[in-house]
């Protein structure tokens, strides 16, 4: 048997739970202009440090039009660091732009990494 209660407290938590993911939607979105690597052109994971193993590995399996244009991107970003200027509007990263490229590789890389290690400790 469905209280009708509880299906309203679902409905409200459905709705709550709406309005968090707007307002995380609208912090995060904020949060991002004012890093201001937008306004030089980056990506989010532009600032990847290569350092880590992982994201070096992610970075080597992109396809080679990525990786250049990830190399143009960082290189025109530094252009612009060392003339403390930005870009003119117009070549600002748009969000909708800011996809997550190199996410499945690095989450590959990781699945792979642990598959190794398990191999390794049996």
């Amino acid at each position: 048997m469905v209280y009708p209660e509880r299906k309203k407290m679902a409905g409200q938590a459905k709705t709550a739970l709406s309005l968090g993911q707007r307002i995380w939607n609208s912090l995060s979105a904020w949060t991002l202009r004012q890093a201001g690597f937008q306004k030089i052109g980056l990506r989010r994971e532009d600032l990847y440090m290569e350092e880590d193993p992982l994201v070096a590995e992610a970075i080597r399996r992109l396809p080679a039009e990525e990786q250049d244009l990830r190399l143009f991107r960082l290189k025109r970003a530094m252009d612009c660091s060392l003339k403390k200027t930005i870009l003119p509007k117009e070549e600002w990263t748009k969000p909708e732009e800011d996809i997550l490229y190199l996410t499945p590789y690095i989450k590959q890389v990781h699945k792979e990494k642990k598959e190794r290690e398990a191999w390794e400790n049996q």
